[in-house]
C-alpha cells in the first residue's frame, strides 16, 4: 500500500484517486491511522439505509406509501411535469 501524508497527497489528489479507482492500494495518514481510498458502489437503497437508518422493511413500506401518494396526486391532477421553464414555478 502506498501511504501518504495529507500534504503529500493534496497536490496530486486526482492522480491518487485514479490509482485507487484502478485497484491500487492507496492510504492517507490521518490522526495516527491509515485511511484507505477504495472505490465503492452506491445504490439508492444503500443510501437510504445508511443515511436514514431504515431497515429493509421500513424502506419497502416507505417506497410503497410514496408510490401510492404519487399515484393519487397524479390522478387528482395536482402533479405537473417539470419542463425546465420558468413557468414551472408558478
Amino acid at each position: 500500500m502506498k501511504t501518504l501524508t495529507i500534504t503529500e497527497g493534496r497536490g496530486r489528489l486526482g492522480y491518487w484517486l485514479k490509482k485507487a479507482a484502478q485497484g491500487e492500494d492507496v492510504g492517507f495518514m490521518f490522526e495516527g491511522k491509515i485511511v484507505a481510498l477504495r472505490p465503492v458502489e452506491v445504490v439508492s437503497t444503500d443510501y437510504a439505509l445508511q443515511e436514514y437508518g431504515l431497515t429493509p422493511g421500513e424502506l419497502a413500506a416507505a417506497e410503497k406509501r410514496i408510490g401510492a401518494e404519487l399515484k393519487m396526486t397524479r390522478k387528482r391532477g395536482e402533479l405537473t411535469p417539470f419542463t425546465g421553464s420558468k413557468n414551472d414555478f408558478r
